[in-house]
């Protein structure tokens, strides 16, 4: 099971996640109850009877999701998952810094999938303030390593809007 770090503290995790089974389609699947993170697809087909359920809601994006068909739905988000499918795939980062800066989202931004902890300070840097690690890693050495590599950063992000000309000042 991953462990979460969640503002840079280890966390338990009150989340379940919905995975479709083989033969199941968003439309068919049974919505589990509770606080659920439910799959793009899911979200996309059964929106209202989601919202209707009247608990926290989260979703799932992987990589290749149109996330500006989520871009009007981040207001009724408690949570969303930005799925790293392997270490090597960058494309959540730019998911993240699309939906903190451009669509304004300000709930729980979570990375989960491929997740290590020589990650976890970039993907900060880009607005996620959630983590899953990849299962089998340690989230107390994380926590002691991942967050501090640098002393400074030159560049704007999510976390930090001034460059660092502007900061000395």
């Amino acid at each position: 099971m991953a462990q979460l770090i969640k503002n840079q503290a280890i966390a338990l995790d009150p989340w379940t996640s919905l995975a479709l089974a083989d033969g199941e389609t968003p439309e068919t699947v049974a919505l589990p109850v509770g606080q659920v993170i439910f799959p793009f697809a899911v979200w996309q087909s059964r929106r209202a009877e989601i919202l209707a359920r009247g608990t926290p809601v989260g979703v799932l994006l992987e990589p290749a999701d149109p996330i500006e068909d989520l871009a009007a739905d981040v207001d009724q988000l408690a949570l969303i998952a930005v799925n790293f499918p392997k270490f090597v795939d960058g494309r959540g980062y730019s998911i993240a810094s699309l939906l903190r800066q451009r669509y304004g989202y300000s709930g729980e931004l979570r990375a989960v999938g491929d997740v290590l902890h020589d990650q976890l300070f970039f993907m900060q840097r880009v607005g996620f303030d959630a983590f899953a690690l990849k299962d089998g890693k340690d989230a107390e050495y994380a926590l002691k390593t991942a967050f501090a590599p640098f002393s400074e950063t030159y560049q704007v992000s999510t976390s930090q809007p001034q460059p660092f000309f502007r900061r000395r000042a």
